[in-house]
């Protein structure tokens, strides 16, 4: 197992921040591989339990994700099964008159769909798109605000 963690501060409350990224039909706007989410249901805990389509490097994925902590506003814990399956972590912290956003990332990469060779380039393009979703988040949310 990998683990990718970053993090970024957004000029929004908390609350905000965590309405936001717990609406599985905002992901795709600030997830760039992240094609659509459908099938959308609420979970026991509050959160949100969904289907997903993903393309990495021209490879189409489908998967679920399953809510399994639903903390607001300071707590998100989403396990994704399907081509990648992966533990998202999103902590909220307060910073100044703002948020600390904390994407951290647990990932398996399956050799038997991407090969071994390739868990190096697989590891490398989910740093970045992990960079570029909370840039992208801190856009959204600061425009808006």
């Amino acid at each position: 197992m990998a683990t990718i963690e970053k993090s970024t501060v957004i000029a929004a409350p908390a609350e905000q921040v965590f309405s936001f990224i717990s609406e599985p039909t905002n992901l795709p706007e600030i997830w760039p591989s992240l094609v659509a989410v459908h099938d959308i249901a609420p979970a026991a805990n509050g959160g949100s339990d969904f289907k997903w389509t993903y393309k990495m490097a021209g490879i189409r994925l489908e998967g679920a994700s399953t809510t399994i902590e639903f903390t607001p506003p300071r707590r998100l814990v989403v396990e994704i099964k399907g081509g990648i399956s992966s533990t998202t972590t999103w902590r909220l912290e307060p910073d100044g008159n703002g948020t600390r956003v904390i994407l951290h990332v647990d990932l398996t990469v399956p050799g038997k769909l991407f090969g071994r060779l390739a868990e190096p380039l697989v590891m490398r393009e989910n740093s970045k798109e992990a960079e570029v979703i909370l840039a992208n988040l801190k856009k959204r949310l600061e425009q808006a605000g």
